[in-house]
């Protein structure tokens, strides 16, 4: 089948699939007559793979690597574990701190609620922000405090 062929059984551009035959994750064939790239079923199956991959987060670069181990004939399940492993910790830690940056989002808001507008001046550019860093910092070491009694 022909890149677009395939682009259109997966839902995809032809550009996605241009895109994993340029970084050598398909070995599609060459027509001698015409130079067009044939694609067979193993490239749709490795295809959509990498999609299902790429949807769980995975990188590029793991797929690669995960797809070395298994063109080595290697279960690559170990690494696959340890990626994801990897990747719900990260993905755990910038949840705490989207959550942390929530919570810094509403007290701003009830913070500024009834503070009024001020013109900039040589020191200050919005007091809005420069107050409420000001005054995040002094939670920070009350909170510090309050923990080591």
């Amino acid at each position: 089948m022909k890149v677009n062929e395939l682009a259109s059984k997966l839902n995809i551009t032809s550009d996605t699939v241009r895109f994993y035959t340029r970084n050598g994750f398909l070995s599609p064939s060459k027509n001698p007559n015409n130079g067009y790239k044939s694609y067979q079923k193993k490239d749709q199956h490795r295809l959509q793979f990498i999609i299902s991959a790429r949807q769980l987060g995975f990188t590029v670069n793991d797929i690669a690597n995960i797809l070395q181990e298994a063109d080595q004939g290697h279960t690559a399940c170990d690494l696959v574990r340890e990626i994801v492993e990897s990747k719900l910790a990260e993905t755990e830690r910038q949840f705490q701190q989207t959550l942390a940056l929530r919570n810094r989002l509403q007290s701003a808001i009830i913070d500024w609620q009834d503070k009024p507008n001020k013109a900039p001046s040589s020191d200050m550019i919005c007091h809005l922000i420069e107050g409420f860093s000001e005054s995040l910092n002094k939670q920070e070491i009350i909170s510090k405090e309050t923990c080591h009694e």
